[in-house]
């Protein structure tokens, strides 16, 4: 039986290792294709643990974490983050930024991102002056060389959700398993209004 439990702040921190280690497996899968390091993962889980407005839901199998969702009130993301919400002349603190899902591949279609979004939307809600989550995702070309055969946008998912996608982009860097050096990434936000 899977179940899922939320955590904020402090209560993070016993789990930073278990979730840079899911983090590092899941985000090598397409289509994030990210060549990680504990090191980092482990380093970016800690800020969470040390912000008063994060939250995390985790999946667990018994004792085991199969898979994780983070979520931040936009006004304590990187501006590589929030710059395009500047841009647009949007109020920041009226947004909690869902920053990653990610979950094993034999859990995935049991109704376990549903529950991420549940726990999520429910945070956002809790924190002062918000009233929209938004979060973005990596685009890549349908021909991409490392795109497997069966995979599946996930578009409809977050559709069925509320989430529409937006004209708002941001760039980010990353190794990729397919590349020496870093690469730069556009990713799309998507947002919704509680």
């Amino acid at each position: 039986m899977i179940r899922t439990e939320f955590f904020t702040g402090p209560a993070i921190a016993p789990h930073i290792t278990r979730l840079s280690a899911l983090r590092v497996a899941v985000f090598r899968e397409w289509p994030y294709l990210y060549d990680g390091s504990m090191t980092s993962e482990q380093g970016f889980m800690e800020g969470f643990a040390k912000s008063t407005t994060s939250g995390i839901a985790i999946a667990f199998d018994g004792d085991e974490a199969v898979g994780a969702s983070t979520c931040l009130a936009m006004t304590e993301e990187d501006d590589h983050v929030t710059q395009p919400f500047r841009d647009a002349g949007l109020d920041l603190s009226r947004f909690c930024y869902f920053g990653e899902s990610v979950l094993l591949r034999q859990y995935r279609g049991q109704g376990i991102g549903v529950r991420f979004f549940q726990w999520r939307e429910a945070h956002a809600r809790s924190l002062p002056g918000v009233d929209s989550t938004t979060f973005c995702a990596v685009q890549r070309p349908s021909d991409h060389p490392l795109r497997p055969r069966d995979a599946i946008p996930l578009d409809n998912f977050w559709r069925k959700r509320g989430y529409l996608p937006t004209d708002l982009t941001c760039t980010m860097t990353w190794k990729q398993v397919d590349s020496a050096a870093k690469v730069q990434n556009i990713l799309r936000f998507w947002m919704h209004r509680l």
